[in-house]
């Protein structure tokens, strides 16, 4: 899985991906802006990670990003029925879980499993 680099570029992967779960994570109380930072990170950083473990991980701060965008427009959507609230609780649970789940597998130097 993982290619050739340097230590020198595989520890600058490694700060990155980490930078990006502690910038999803400030979003909870900077309403944001922050994941929005942290999506265009990986964007910009994403040629730098193929072959190595940060792919994986690369991928699922991504995709935690966008699913994350779309229930929070599906409560905004619905928030007037009440239901939203719901909405946004629950995904404000599984975007949490996705960031400790990520930075756990991080720490241990171990890849994300995405299909």
């Amino acid at each position: 899985m993982t290619t050739d680099v340097s230590p020198q570029q595989a520890e600058a992967n490694r700060t990155i991906t980490l930078t990006v779960y502690i910038l999803h994570a400030a979003s909870l109380v900077s309403g944001g802006i922050t994941s929005l930072i942290a999506v265009i990170l990986n964007y910009v950083k994403r040629d730098d990670v193929v072959g190595t473990l940060y792919e994986s991980h690369f991928t699922w701060q991504i995709r935690t990003f966008w699913y994350s965008l779309l229930w929070g427009a599906m409560g905004w959507a619905t928030v007037w029925i009440l239901i939203g609230f719901l909405v946004w609780g629950a995904a404000c649970i599984w975007f949490i879980y996705r960031l400790v789940k990520g930075w756990v597998r991080l720490t241990e130097g171990k890849p994300m499993y995405v299909a």
